[in-house]
This record gives C-alpha cells, sequence and structure tokens, in this order.
C-alpha cells in the first residue's frame, strides 16, 4: 500500500494513487469502467506500459476486475477495501512519521487540527 501523495514516487504508483483518490472520491463507482491504458497514459502524458502496471496493480489487489475486450471495471466493495487499506497504511507508516515531525518541531496538535497556526 503506499500515501496518497508522495510526489516523489514511481510513476505508476502515482497513476495508482490517482486512481485510488477517484475511486475514495466516488469518482469511479462498483461497476463504472475505469478510462482505458490509452486514455489515461494520454490524461496524465505517462507511457501506457506504466498505465497497464498501475492498472495490474489494483487488479491484484482485488480493486478490479478485467473484462476481455471490453475495459477495465471497479469491483464492488471496491472503495470500502480500498480505504481500508489505505487507512491503515497511514496509521501504520505515515502517522508515525508526521506525529516525530511535529513533536521535533514543538507544533500544537490542537492547532495543526483548528487550522490556527500562523
Amino acid at each position: 500500500m503506499t500515501a496518497l501523495n508522495s510526489e516523489d514516487s514511481p510513476v505508476y504508483i502515482r497513476l495508482r494513487q490517482h486512481i485510488a483518490a477517484a475511486v475514495l472520491r466516488g469518482d469511479f463507482k462498483a461497476g463504472d469502467q475505469l478510462p482505458s491504458v490509452r486514455a489515461l497514459a494520454a490524461e496524465h502524458g505517462a507511457n501506457p506500459l506504466t498505465v497497464a502496471k498501475a492498472y495490474q496493480r489494483f487488479q491484484d489487489d482485488g480493486y478490479v476486475e478485467v473484462r476481455r475486450g471490453v475495459g477495465m471495471f471497479v469491483l464492488a466493495g471496491a472503495a470500502e477495501k480500498l480505504r481500508a487499506a489505505e487507512r491503515a497504511h497511514f496509521v501504520e507508516t505515515v502517522w508515525p512519521k508526521v506525529r516525530a515531525q511535529i513533536d521535533l518541531l514543538g507544533l500544537d496538535s490542537t492547532e495543526l487540527l483548528s487550522g490556527e497556526l500562523a
């Protein structure tokens, strides 16, 4: 699992994150067809093989299914399963680093959460 906003990640992971965020926002719901490999590659200026690798990760993780000759479709329960996996990744991997940075900088978590930092 990967964080949803890693700018220094490989392109296929950033593409996967883009699609994951779209599924979590509800842009793609169960049964919806994802953009074709070529369309997504053109939209993001990526190599089609890179897009195919991102899509393969989604298929391997059980979020989408391929219908030969038709395309890739979001599976029922994919958003919930993806949200649970992303939450677990955040809590186990991302949050400890964020918390350590908060402590290191002496930031007040209440102010951070309220948006009242100057």
